[in-house]
């Protein structure tokens, strides 16, 4: 069991693919023992756009309940969860805004050092979700990060075919994909709390 860790899990859904993740993850890390923040980030398409679009506004109506995420989440993460769909093989405009906003915490030090994965998701299989992974470690690396993502360290990766991070297509996840992203938030929380241990022993 993972003691006194807290994870934070980050993420931007527009028709709820990101957020049925999210709350898995959010599941998974629990289970785990860490203690577990879920925040969406901040809507920032025009009403005209969401509204376009039934799934969309439907979700956004549903998450009204979830905590929009504040630089505070992230200073008091020990790992941090980033989810999004894939726009373009890159995260969602809505999620880099408010990536964007972290540099006060960056030129601190607050975001070193900690634990940090990721997941996502497209409508085709092909759709940039590796791509979208990996350009979210790029901020990753800037931060002063320690990023463990999921490899193929458990059978359930085999059969979600990706050592990245867990993705899928739109939709409803499949059961397989939601025991993929509980392991992953599993693995991150484990080594989030060894870390804090080892740096604990030492000092």
């Amino acid at each position: 069991m993972v003691e006194s860790v807290n994870v934070a899990i980050i993420y931007y859904s527009s028709t709820g693919t990101i957020h049925a993740l999210a709350k898995a993850a959010a599941e998974g890390a629990e289970k785990a023992g860490a203690t577990v923040r879920l925040r969406k980030v901040a809507e920032t398409a025009p009403p005209e756009a969401i509204n376009a679009n039934p799934a969309w506004a439907q979700h956004v109506q549903e998450s009204a309940d979830v905590e929009e995420v504040v630089h505070d989440d992230l200073a008091w993460a020990d790992a941090v969860l980033f989810g999004t769909p894939t726009r373009y093989g890159n995260p969602a405009s809505q999620l880099r805004a408010f990536i964007d906003t972290t540099g006060p915490l960056w030129f601190q030090g607050k975001l070193a050092d900690k634990v940090y994965s990721a997941f996502t998701a497209s409508n085709t299989a092909h759709g940039g979700r590796e791509s979208t992974i990996l350009a979210l470690s790029n901020t990753f690396y800037h931060w002063g990060g320690i990023i463990v993502p999921p490899g193929y360290t458990d059978p359930i990766q085999f059969q979600t075919g990706t050592p990245y991070g867990t993705s899928t297509g739109a939709g409803t996840p499949s059961d397989e994909v939601l025991q993929a992203i509980g392991y992953q938030a599993r693995r991150v929380a484990e080594t989030a709390a060894a870390l804090k241990a080892g740096r604990a022993a030492s000092s």
